[in-house]
């Protein structure tokens, strides 16, 4: 586990280069939370709720979703391993005394640690700035859960963008593979438009996706709602999790071989 901190606090640290990151990240947590207030602004003076939203409450889903959101920075795994299978500089990263999968994981959390703090520091500013009256679970076991599915749904998107990077061992190039999965995240996550907008019927099926528990679960329980799909989720998105892990070692045992430490 120290081998797994030190590659932790060595990301964290090297986010201090990238301050202009910093800045733009924060904005971009902002534009979503923007659009939602122009967008809903209008909609909201012709109703008091829409599907059980009231207009702070829509609001402060955005908030959240947003927040949530830009945590998840794990896209650029699969990118850097499938860069580095094709030009032969994988073996940078399999010759050190880590699990490649665990070495990825860490650094994923020291990014998200030290945005962790910069993001919020952008929610809360919204807030006040918009005059939102934030809407906020009163429950502390529900909103444990929210905790517990929000770390879950991250740790399950490093899962997937490192079983998508190393399919490249077999299929060379995974930009379809890529392009499916960040348009199905777009809209499964509910990062664009609340899912329960959505029928029902469609809602369903998008339940038993692990996209649903990743974004729009956690920030559902967060602003109080969905509280009788809590536990039901974290066993579906553990579900996933094991799954998926299982899809990884099973990949990564039979595809390895085929990696000679040379570009093509």
């Amino acid at each position: 586990m120290r081998k797994y901190r030190e590659v932790m606090r060595v990301y964290l640290k090297a986010q201090l280069a990238w301050r202009a990151d910093v800045v733009f990240n924060m904005l971009f947590t902002v534009s979503k939370v923007l659009f939602a207030w122009l967008l809903w602004g209008m909609i909201f003076r012709e109703r008091d709720t829409v599907a059980d939203f009231t207009f702070h409450g829509m609001l402060s889903y955005y908030i959240v979703s947003s927040f949530l959101a830009r945590l998840e920075m794990s896209g650029g795994i699969s990118g850097e391993i499938s860069a580095r299978i094709r030009n032969g500089t994988l073996s940078n990263y399999i010759v050190l005394p880590v699990s490649l999968e665990g070495y990825f994981a860490a650094m994923e959390a020291g990014v998200v640690l030290f945005y962790l703090v910069f993001d919020l520091f952008a929610a809360a500013v919204w807030v006040f700035v918009f005059r939102i009256q934030f809407v906020f679970t009163h429950s502390v076991s529900i909103f444990g859960c929210g905790l517990l599915m929000a770390a879950m749904g991250l740790f399950f998107m490093v899962q997937l963008n490192f079983l998508l990077g190393i399919m490249t061992l077999k299929y060379e190039e995974i930009s379809t593979f890529l392009m499916i999965k960040d348009n199905l995240a777009a809209l499964v996550t509910g990062s664009i438009i609340p899912l329960a907008l959505f029928p029902e019927a469609l809602v369903r099926v998008m339940r038993l996706l692990p996209f649903y528990y990743v974004t729009y679960l956690p920030s559902m329980l967060f602003t109080g709602r969905c509280e009788e799909e809590a536990v039901r989720g974290l066993v579906i998105l553990a579900g996933w999790c094991v799954f998926t892990q299982g899809a990884v070692m099973a990949v990564w045992r039979k595809y390895r071989i085929k990696y000679d430490g040379a570009g093509i």
